[in-house]
C-alpha cells in the first residue's frame, strides 16, 4: 500500500510553521509527524501540500493509496484501522476525514464511501500551541517507539543521574559532568549530540542528532532540542525543530522555534 499524508483543515491554524513545510514535517516529541507514521506503518510516505511546496515535497501516487490527515498522530488503534482500510472506506473523527482509501486518478466523494467513525483516543496537532503543550506526551510515546528492544550506550561515569533506566543515549553522544533527572519522564540523547559540563536536565527531554547543550544550561521537561540545534540558558516546555540556536543566557518557555533561527544573547 502507498501512504500519502495530506495537510487537511488544520494547515492554516499551524501557520507560520506551515508556510515552509507540510503539516507532516512538524516536529513534536523526538520525531516529526511523518517520521512517526513511517515507523508505525513500516513504509515511506509522500505529501499533498500547497502547490508552491510541491517541488520540495512531491506527492507520489500509485495504483492503490491511503491518504492520512497529517494533523492526526499515530496511535495503536488508529494505525490498526488505517492499515485495514479497504476500497471505498474512510475513517472519520466526527465530521473530519482522518484517512481514506483512493485509487490512482479517482475523484473522492465521501457520499459514496463506507465511513467508519473513529471513537478511540485521538492525538492531534491542530494549533501552534499544541506543539509545546502536547510535547511531553509525544516525547514519551516516541521514546517507547524508538528504544523498544534496543540497548542504550553506557551513561558516562561523570554524569549525575536519577532513574537511569529512563535514559537512552545513541551512538557517538558525549555527556560530561551533567545532571540528568529522568524521574518525571524519559531523556533521549541523539547520535553525536553533546551535553556540556554543568548542565541540569529534567525529563521528558528529546535532544536530536548532533545537537549541543552548552555549559551551565538548565532544561525542564517537555522540551525538544531538534537536530543540529544549540541550546543555552534556561529552557522550559519548548520545541526547536532543527538547525536553530539559542546558545546564550536568557529564559525561554512554552515556545516553538522553527528551523534556521538564531536567538541573540539574553533573549527572553
Amino acid at each position: 500500500m502507498n501512504y500519502i499524508l495530506f495537510d487537511g483543515a488544520s494547515r492554516n491554524s499551524l501557520l507560520p510553521f506551515t508556510y515552509t513545510r507540510p503539516v507532516a514535517d512538524i516536529r513534536i516529541g523526538i520525531l516529526t509527524i511523518r517520521e512517526k507514521w513511517e515507523r508505525h506503518i513500516g513504509s515511506t510516505t509522500s505529501t499533498v501540500t500547497e502547490d508552491y511546496l510541491s517541488d520540495k515535497f512531491p506527492m507520489v501516487e500509485l495504483e492503490e493509496n491511503v491518504m492520512i490527515n497529517a494533523s492526526y498522530l499515530p496511535t495503536g488503534n488508529l494505525v490498526r484501522m488505517v492499515k485495514n482500510l479497504q476500497s471505498s472506506q474512510a475513517i472519520f473523527h466526527k465530521d473530519e476525514p482522518v484517512a481514506f482509501y483512493v485509487k490512482e486518478g479517482q475523484e473522492v466523494h465521501f457520499d459514496s464511501y463506507d465511513v467508519i467513525q473513529y471513537d478511540y483516543d485521538i492525538f492531534t496537532v491542530k494549533y501552534t500551541w499544541d506543539i509545546f503543550s502536547k510535547n511531553e506526551r509525544a516525547i514519551k510515546e516516541d521514546f517507547e517507539l524508538i528504544t523498544k528492544d534496543r540497548k542504550s550506550q553506557p551513561i558516562p561515569a561523570s554524569a549525575n543521574v536519577i532513574n537511569p533506566q529512563n535514559i537512552f543515549i545513541e551512538e557517538g553522544a558525549v555527556i560530561e559532568f551533567a545532571t540528568l533527572n529522568a524521574s518525571k519522564g524519559p531523556i533521549y540523547i541523539g547520535k553525536g549530540a553533546e551535553i556540556m559540563e554543568g548542565t541540569f536536565i529534567r525529563g521528558p527531554l528529546a535532544l536530536g542528532d548532533q545537537a549541543v547543550v552548552k555549559m551551565g544550561t538548565r532544561i525542564y521537561g517537555g522540551t525538544t532540542i531538534g537536530p543540529k540545534c544549540k541550546a543555552g540558558g534556561e529552557i522550559n516546555n519548548s520545541v526547536f525543530f532543527g538547525n536553530s540556536n539559542k546558545g546564550h543566557d536568557g529564559y525561554m518557555g512554552n515556545t516553538v522555534i522553527g528551523e534556521w533561527c538564531n536567538l541573540g544573547a539574553d533573549t527572553n
